[in-house]
């Protein structure tokens, strides 16, 4: 079968509607009248051809600043910054930005890196400056503004901006299924925890990069996909599927270009900073393998059974209970589990009957970084959101993931506030199931995009595409010479013989 496009089909020819595609939403669609007539007036007919100013682009990413507005009014009751009787916990408002607003010093003017470590990578850190020491100057000049009010604002607009970039990329790579996006746009996650960190920075510039990488420009994809890295780690990861997938297809020129340039991007962001204050620079890898394990992570879970079971003194621990008293094997074991998920993703992308998709690839890799980390905070959902989209635009088993998420939400504010009061809320336990339906929910996600990629009939994406919209240069390439070569060379099972009638 050949992987070129299908000739006469461009972008904009053909659409998916999700209520003919979709069995959970033809099956939801039956509520309305069923799925979309043949002869209906569709919203996303190619431009030029209907002069509908609500096309299925557009309303998607109104889609998204309507969930972006709400998520401003969910937090509005933190906004001021004046956190009585436990308000950020009892409204579920809190975010890291008002509060490291003070906590990292930017309040009293102290620039980030030099007068102040900030346990964030660089980019992230120049944010911070870049929004915080305009507002604190603004402060001084006038007293009666609430600088704190102003950061946050200030910071929602640009974290929003970037997550209605990260929508309008979705789109631009699903521009034959553009209801997909509507996942993204409509998620629970983005309402909930949207700016609850500066986790849209490193998202918006790894879907802009992704962007790049599918047109065709490794050396611009290098760099967002390494300014990504330098805003939060994660996006380096991407480079991994890029290049297994260009070693697959024989095209490693351009993966290569991709990876080099983005770590000179990296190189650049970082070096200023790390040689003149290299301690302050250095407080994110410090407590990244300094801190034990953290709330919600398999790990988490693991040490909650122990304790059911041990008491967790000195000569009566379990397993999950001595890793958290022994950081260093715990960072060792994690990153070597993380490493083992990746070396079978690697295996996956070469053994597959035919090469998986990038956005699959990210997907998994990104997952597997989360399942074995020690840490897993709320909003790092957010990093799998639009991965999620590309690799698997299922809606069935994405609101599934998306209801664990919001159990988990509900049930870490309850963690939190029990933790500030000292009353608990509700017993551990309900945390601990909250948190396994949300990792068990990404474990199942996992399992149907290998499925999906075992069994490329299935994927949903190639039912509307020929081969893979993300692709860039891989998009269409058969398989490298070396690997055909390797296939025809493997022994070839002998077929069971066929009993003779008696």
């Amino acid at each position: 079968m050949s992987n070129q496009p299908t000739a006469g089909i461009d972008d904009a020819g053909t659409s998916d509607h999700p209520s003919r595609s979709d069995g959970f939403v033809r099956g939801a669609a039956e509520a309305i009248g069923g799925p979309l007539g043949d002869h209906a007036v569709a919203l996303d007919r190619p431009a030029g051809r209907e002069s509908r100013f609500w096309t299925a682009a557009r309303i998607v990413l109104a889609l998204a600043c309507l969930t972006l507005a709400l998520h401003w009014v969910q937090k509005a009751p933190c906004q001021n910054g004046a956190w009585q009787n436990n308000i950020q916990y009892t409204r579920m408002c809190y975010t890291d930005v008002l509060a490291l607003y003070y906590a990292e010093g930017l309040h009293e003017g102290k620039v980030p890196y030099r007068d102040h470590p900030v346990e964030y990578p660089v980019l992230t850190g120049y944010m911070m400056g870049a929004l915080g020491l305009p507002v604190h100057a603004l402060g001084v000049d006038d007293p009666t503004i609430n600088q704190g009010r102003w950061f946050y604002n200030a910071n929602a607009l640009a974290l929003s901006a970037l997550a209605v970039a990260t929508a309008a990329v979705i789109l631009s790579l699903r521009r034959r299924r553009p209801w997909d996006a509507a996942l993204f746009a409509l998620a629970p996650a983005l309402f909930l925890t949207a700016t609850v960190n500066w986790d849209f920075l490193a998202i918006g510039l790894a879907a802009l990069g992704l962007a790049a990488w599918a047109k065709r420009q490794p050396v611009l994809a290098g760099v967002l996909l390494g300014l990504g890295g330098a805003a939060k780690m994660w996006p380096l990861f991407l480079f991994g599927p890029i290049l297994i997938l260009a070693l697959r297809a024989g095209r490693l020129r351009a993966a290569l270009t991709a990876t080099a340039t983005g770590a000179v991007a990296l190189v650049a962001v970082n070096l200023p900073t790390a040689i003149r204050y290299p301690d302050n620079w250095g407080r994110f890898f410090e407590l990244n393998t300094t801190r034990p394990i953290d709330w919600g992570t398999l790990w988490y879970i693991g040490r909650y059974l122990d304790g059911k079971v041990n008491t967790g003194g000195p000569g009566d621990q379990g397993p999950f209970q001595w890793l958290n008293a022994n950081i260093p094997t715990l960072n060792n074991l994690s990153y070597a589990l993380f490493g083992l998920a990746c070396v079978g993703v690697a295996v996956l992308a070469l053994r597959a009957p035919r090469r998986p998709r990038l956005a699959q690839l990210a997907f998994l890799v990104v997952a597997a970084f989360l399942i074995f980390s020690k840490v897993w905070s709320q909003q790092f959902v957010l990093w799998l959101l639009p991965l999620a989209v590309l690799a698997r635009p299922r809606w069935g088993a994405f609101l599934a993931w998306q209801l664990a998420e919001v159990c988990y939400f509900a049930a870490f504010y309850g963690e939190l506030l029990g933790s500030a009061t000292s009353r608990p809320v509700f017993p551990e336990g309900v945390f601990v199931l909250a948190s396994s339906l949300r990792l068990g929910t990404v474990v199942v996600l996992c399992v149907l995009i290998v499925k999906d990629i075992l069994h490329p009939e299935r994927d949903a994406v190639r039912q509307t595409y020929a081969d893979d919209p993300d692709g860039g240069v891989l998009d269409g390439s058969p398989d490298a010479p070396w690997l055909a070569r390797l296939r025809r060379k493997a022994p070839t099972p002998e077929p069971e013989p066929t009993p003779t009638p008696a």
